[in-house]
């Protein structure tokens, strides 16, 4: 178990480590980047990342963050991939009373096999950015993630790297997961949370990643993350 407070700006480069890792920024606003995928995980989640998995981290928002590190060897859980995790009051419970009380004893060793029993992977509420690698939409994916606020379509898109719609439409879907529409609010979103996390206002972000009313952005913001955009505002900061 490792409770610390993080600073905004903080990076780690890629590393890893041997044993599995639940990471959970209790109430920094943190992203860790896994290869081809970039996590924002909000404090009602935590990220599993596997052992060996390299990853980077960035602190956007300043707080508290949890690490709980499990023995790989005697782990029950098989997640060959990082996933997102729910943090459950119950599970919440669990992690503080390891922390609180790390003498090694039955009563313990208990507690943590609950814990491990009661992780189930959620892919719904966890904001990631899965990469393509195909070089046409990586150059489409690269230019968004640059500036979010680029209003161009698929067909527009097209003309530049010298494929056609329904080509970019079958290898982001492919390649992603997602339609080019819901990745470019994907992305959108990401980006907004930086801003926010800044203490930019949320006309001023809503703008800053392609939206022209704050209502439109603030509706697309509760669709993927299930929060308003005013609780990653910074204490003291007005919407």
């Amino acid at each position: 178990m490792a409770r610390s407070q993080v600073d905004r700006g903080t990076r780690l480069a890629y590393h890893h480590h041997p044993h599995h890792l639940i990471a959970w920024a209790t109430s920094a606003t943190v992203t860790v980047r896994t290869g081809a995928r970039d996590w924002l995980v909000p404090p009602t989640h935590a990220l599993w990342l596997p052992a060996g998995t390299p990853h980077a981290v960035d602190v956007l928002r300043p707080g508290d963050s949890c690490t709980v590190a499990v023995d790989a060897t005697r782990c029950p859980i098989t997640w060959a991939e990082s996933v997102g995790i729910a943090i459950t009051p119950l599970v919440r419970e669990l992690i503080v009373y390891l922390d609180r009380d790390p003498r090694p004893d039955p009563r313990r060793t208990r507690v943590e096999s609950v814990l491990l029993d009661l992780l189930e992977p959620t892919a719904g509420t966890t904001l990631h950015v899965p990469l393509p690698t195909d070089p046409r939409i990586r150059t489409i994916a690269d230019s968004l993630i640059a500036n979010p606020a680029d209003q161009r379509d698929l067909a527009a898109w097209g003309h530049e790297v010298g494929a056609g719609v329904r080509t970019l439409t079958r290898l982001f879907s492919n390649e992603t997961g997602m339609t080019f529409a819901r990745w470019r609010t994907h992305v959108r979103m990401r980006a907004a949370l930086t801003h926010l996390a800044h203490g930019t206002s949320i006309g001023a972000t809503a703008r800053a990643v392609g939206y022209r009313k704050p209502g439109a952005f603030s509706d697309a913001f509760f669709r993927v993350t299930g929060q308003s955009p005013s609780r990653w505002l910074p204490l003291g900061v007005e919407s």
